[in-house]
């Protein structure tokens, strides 16, 4: 499979992946991620810079960067790994960021390549720019595979199947 920008396909299939990103998990909603490009080995996401991403400073909080960065690796290491959904769960086991500067424009962008992938352990590189293509955050980031595990606390929808990205 080649790279697939969001953007290009029918509006139905978008939603569709709007909707898979954020369903089941309301810190995506609140942060309003989108997958905007999606590769073998990679995957960009987008957040809008907005309050319900502010600190107390009002500036993008730090913590919303780093969850950008973990959904867009997570989502590159499942699709550059040997993840199964439904037999194995990937679940961050590492996550570096580096905060270099603030973001120009209404937007960033995490764009997260996988370096290795190996039989448990995922490494993935990501980069967080603006619109301008500032550096805003780099990351290291690992993921493990691991086997399927009941959620801490169950919810209606999920299922023991259900993968934990």
């Amino acid at each position: 499979m080649s790279t697939i920008r969001i953007a290009e396909l029918p509006p139905a299939e978008q939603e569709s992946i709007r909707s898979m990103l954020r369903k089941s998990t309301p810190l995506h909603e609140l942060l309003a991620l989108e997958i905007t490009e999606i590769g073998d080995r990679h995957a960009v996401l987008s957040m809008p810079v907005r309050e319900e991403a502010f600190n107390s400073t009002g500036n993008l909080h730090g913590g919303a960067i780093a969850t950008l960065i973990d959904v867009a690796a997570g989502t590159a290491a499942a699709r550059g790994s040997g993840f199964e959904p439904g037999k194995v769960s990937l679940v961050t086991a590492d996550l570096h960021v580096r905060y270099l500067g603030r973001p120009h424009g209404d937007v960033v962008f995490a764009r997260a390549e996988v370096l290795k992938a190996g039989r448990q352990l995922v490494i993935v590189e990501c980069r967080v720019t603006d619109a301008e293509e500032r550096i805003i955050a780099a990351a290291d980031f690992s993921m493990m595979l691991v086997p399927l595990r009941r959620p801490l606390r169950p919810v209606a929808t999920a299922t023991d199947t259900d993968p934990d990205l």
